[in-house]
């Protein structure tokens, strides 16, 4: 009886494209009835009546162990609702009663992981929790709000300051030039990314608001901090880029890299899959292209998308862009630059190569 394999995606396989290998199943072989022969005259056959031993009855799969489900309150809510805040999937107070938001917050983070969406904190979902969260703090688990000392406030200027401008700029929370001046721009910029995240909005960087920035965003590159916009460049490019027109996506670098007849013409950060549904790697082609498509799966935007691969895709991600390298997609190829991915959206044709590799 054959199975199919079913492979990780972000949105529907295209009409027509197999879902997936089959692997057929062979047979065990039946037991051997015969009795071996041994010396000596056949036994005579018993007339007891024989009993057949009872079937053994299957046994039911365990249950996960819960950490905390709807109606548990306390200090531990406390945490988990704090976690959840710290990864956008929980807003307002810290209650510490694990009520709706609390298990709506927790089914969003389930179904972004992969895992089954119950509402409840089993071990798995509270293991992928902790992994990407610090442990909160008394304050933070009891609203109680305090800035830091300011690192870089207005009037503050140089390098980090540019630094500080550049990473606001990744996740849109600044725009223009960046000056290396740290003026009423920037203090904006701060406050909303402040008020985002649960931090005290002073428009000054303490020690949690850079860390929480830090963590999601990537470290600018000279040329971001100068406003430079570099040539791309073919060198360190899988060959199999360098003829024809290839969108061409490096694990290694985190970069797409649009290459006609061995000639780069626009380069952008990319993100993948998680590690339960990851990108795959190989030499594709763009099957079909769509300007704006939901998916059916997970119910994300998935605007500027070219399949390449069942129901992966390259296409821009709005979490991508507002949270960085915090997040992952469901095996598709994320795209933070929305100009970026307008550009080669209609540059790109059915049939182009896609080669993803590490």
């Amino acid at each position: 009886m054959a199975a199919a394999l079913l492979l990780p995606a972000c949105g529907t396989v295209p009409a027509g494209e197999p879902g997936g290998a089959v692997v057929e199943q062979t047979p065990a072989p039946a037991a051997d009835a015969s009795t071996s022969a041994t010396a000596g005259p056949s036994p005579t056959p018993s007339t007891a009546p024989v009993t057949k031993p009872a079937a053994d009855k299957p046994k039911a799969a365990p249950k996960p162990a819960l950490v905390l489900a709807k109606g548990a309150k306390g200090e531990k809510v406390r945490d988990l609702q704090v976690r959840l805040r710290d990864l956008d999937w929980y807003a307002g107070s810290i209650t510490g009663t694990y009520g709706k938001s609390t298990v709506a917050g927790v089914k969003g983070f389930q179904g972004k992981r992969g895992l089954k969406k119950t509402g409840d904190v089993d071990r798995a979902t509270w293991s992928q929790l902790t992994k990407r969260t610090s442990t909160p703090t008394k304050d933070e688990r009891h609203n109680v709000l305090r800035p830091g000392k300011a690192l870089y406030q207005q009037g503050s200027s140089g390098d980090k300051v540019r630094e500080l401008q550049a990473r606001l700029k990744q996740i849109g929370w600044f725009a223009g030039s960046v000056t290396g001046s740290y003026g009423s721009a920037t203090a904006s910029g701060v406050r909303g990314f402040q008020d985002k995240r649960g931090i005290p909005e002073t428009g000054e960087v303490d020690a949690r608001t850079w860390s929480r920035l830090t963590a999601m965003t990537r470290t600018p590159t000279d040329d971001a901090k100068h406003n430079r916009t570099p040539k791309p460049s073919a060198n360190g490019l899988d060959k199999r880029c360098l003829t024809g027109r290839a969108i061409c996506i490096s694990k290694s670098s985190n970069s797409l890299t649009w290459v006609v007849d061995g000639k780069p013409q626009l380069k952008m950060d990319v993100r993948f899959g998680a590690v339960g549904t990851p990108t795959r790697e190989g030499t594709f082609s763009v099957l079909r292209k769509e300007r704006t498509w939901t998916s059916t799966i997970y119910h994300s935007k998935m605007p500027y998308s070219m399949f390449f691969s069942g129901g992966q895709a390259v296409h821009y991600s709005s979490d991508f862009a507002a949270r960085g390298y915090a997040g992952a997609s469901h095996g598709c190829v994320n795209v933070r630059n929305l100009a970026g991915i307008q550009s080669l959206f209609s540059q790109a044709r059915n049939g182009d190569k896609v080669i993803v590799y590490r």
